[in-house]
């Protein structure tokens, strides 16, 4: 008996989603030490001080199942943000949500439309519930939102946006998104997938609140993985108008988001230092790999995230495989469609000197361009 042939048509088209290398495993395999992983986006400060304080008061609690509908984060959510408790869903991350978008608004044959080189799970939720996949040519690695509008149909169910864009750093204005939206019939939904938004300039932010009130059929999706250092327990939420909420909480599985996450969650969303001290480090340190670059003749896609995505020119895997041996963990994308590029987190100084050297290292960089 071959399984295969009993599961989902789309099913059968996937591959296992590939996480980045851990560290772990790379000790195990080439019994190396003192690493430093800039493959997965995580927090270079660790998890947060304030998180580990509302974990600690929490453990004495974990027989009890935890509050199935997050009445405390997400009234710290409506306060911080200025929403209504109605308006949120609570996810085991923004994956999470995702597949809950995918499941309670599209089904087989109907149309999902995202971009070229966006992150790879939209693809995955939609083939695995077989929908129709209507990946749009990139434009300069990004959305090419006049072709989404072109694409779409009587079918098209649901949009996915990521903005700023992994794994490409691509980043759309508000302007821009108000435009496009402005165009969208009221009965596609689009999800403005907003993982990485904190690390955005305050000053060129997406007010997508904003955008929220005048389109219904918006809904913007953000995690607590990234900025807020809190990847290992997985939270996010998502924040649409009542209606469309209360349909996500229908499908949402009950207890989907632990004790320690919601506490945690609660604790980090108060601690606006913390979130800045990381954001400042990102926009320092990314000036630093933006000069690196330059200095040495290479090629990359100009990032708003928390990661910058190198083009080598030549393929990517075997210099992966070179900076694995000199202790640095980096990200091949040649899933997404780029297999000349490799996708690098933006880690604390200490981390990213080592990453330069290495690199010069295995690419022989001794001079500059």
């Amino acid at each position: 008996m071959q399984y295969i042939n009993v599961a989902n048509q789309g099913v059968k088209s996937l591959s296992p989603y590939q996480a980045g290398k851990p560290i772990e495993e790379l000790e195990r395999e080439l019994g190396i030490t003192d690493i430093v992983k800039l493959a997965s986006n995580e927090n270079p400060f660790g998890f947060p001080e304030s998180a580990k304080k509302a974990i600690q008061a929490q453990l004495d609690h974990l027989t009890r199942y935890p509050d199935a509908n997050g009445f405390e984060l997400k009234a710290t959510i409506a306060k911080k943000f200025g929403v209504q408790p109605n308006q949120i869903t609570l996810g085991n991350g923004s994956n999470d949500l995702l597949e809950l978008f995918a499941h309670t608004f599209a089904a087989e044959h109907d149309e999902v439309i995202y971009s070229q080189y966006a992150f790879i799970v939209y693809p995955l939720v939609t083939k695995a519930i077989n929908a129709v996949a209507k990946e749009i040519p990139a434009k300069d690695w990004g959305h090419d939102l006049n072709g989404f509008l072109t694409a779409l149909s009587d079918k098209t169910k649901l949009i996915f946006i990521a903005n700023p864009n992994n794994p490409t750093g691509n980043f759309l204005t508000e302007a821009e998104l108000d435009a496009f939206l402005a165009k969208v019939p009221e009965n596609v939904i689009v999800v403005l997938d907003e993982a990485y938004t904190e690390f955005t300039h305050p000053s060129e932010r997406v007010n997508s609140f904003a955008l929220l009130e005048k389109y219904p059929n918006l809904i913007v999706s953000r995690s607590l993985s990234k900025a807020y250092g809190l990847a290992g327990l997985r939270i996010g939420y998502a924040v649409s108008n009542p209606e469309i909420a209360d349909l996500l909480n229908r499908v949402r599985q009950p207890f989907n988001c632990n004790s320690l996450a919601l506490t945690s969650a609660i604790a980090v969303m108060n601690d606006d230092a913390f979130v800045e001290k990381v954001a400042e480090n990102n926009r320092q340190e990314m000036k630093r790999y933006e000069a690196f670059c330059q200095q040495y003749g290479l090629d990359f896609i100009p990032s708003k995230g928390n990661f910058i995505t190198i083009d080598f020119k030549q393929p990517a895997v075997p210099i992966y495989d070179a900076l694995l041996r000199e202790g640095v963990i980096v990200r091949p994308i040649a899933g997404y469609g780029m297999p000349n590029h490799l996708r690098i987190s933006i880690g604390l100084p200490q981390e990213n000197n080592k990453f330069f050297t290495a690199l010069k290292k295995v690419l022989n960089l001794g001079n500059e361009k």
